[in-house]
């Protein structure tokens, strides 16, 4: 056999080899569209049937809930109440979600000597400034009759200032801290803070 002769022949075989290949991805291609539509087919049986079993139940539960109010009024007003107070109660309840716990002062074993910095316990707003006084326990920490007590920045310092703690002191039952600002504008100057109001 000549080299043409053998070129023809494997010519000849690859394109019956091709047409083979063509022939079975046809057939493959069909064979997937039949299974497609049968799905589909199935999945559409399905959902039918789904939609009239749910329209079957909704229209028993009524016939049902309506012949209990004729038959026994009693019973049926008192599951309704019992299913309001159920679905009132998960509704008080708060259901859990995303919501942040409310913060909660923090005990911090407080040592003489040692830098913290001022954070209000009982505020949300970043903005919010800590209140100090000249005496620990003195009502002008939270008396502001005085426009001085308003418009003085050393008595109200913002929160996060660094400060040093100089000393602790027990005063009707809470614990209040001398401290020393180390930044600021009011850095040197000394105040009383409760000591809850230290982080």
């Amino acid at each position: 056999m000549s080299n043409d002769e053998n070129t023809n022949e494997s010519v000849d075989k690859s394109e019956e080899l091709v047409d083979k290949l063509k022939e079975t991805a046809s057939e493959v291609v069909e064979n997937i569209e039949e299974t497609v539509d049968e799905v589909i087919d199935n999945i559409e049986e399905t959902v039918d049937e789904a939609v009239d079993t749910a329209s079957d139940i909704k229209d028993n539960v009524v016939s049902k809930a309506m012949a209990l109010k004729e038959s026994n009024p009693k019973v049926f007003f008192g599951g309704l109440g019992i299913l309001a107070l159920v679905i009132l109660s998960l509704l008080m309840s708060g259901g859990g979600g995303d919501k942040k716990p409310l913060p909660a002062p923090r005990n911090v074993n407080l040592s003489v000597g040692q830098a913290y910095e001022l954070k209000g316990v009982n505020n949300v707003d970043p903005d919010a400034t800590v209140r100090l006084v000249s005496v620990p326990g003195s009502m002008a920490a939270y008396d502001d009759t005085e426009e001085k007590d308003r418009t003085s920045t050393c008595l109200h310092v913002p929160q996060q200032t660094k400060v040093k703690l100089k000393q602790l002191q027990v005063v009707t039952g809470a614990k209040y801290a001398q401290v020393e600002m180390i930044e600021g504008n009011c850095a040197g100057k000394t105040g009383w803070v409760i000591s809850n109001n230290l982080n």
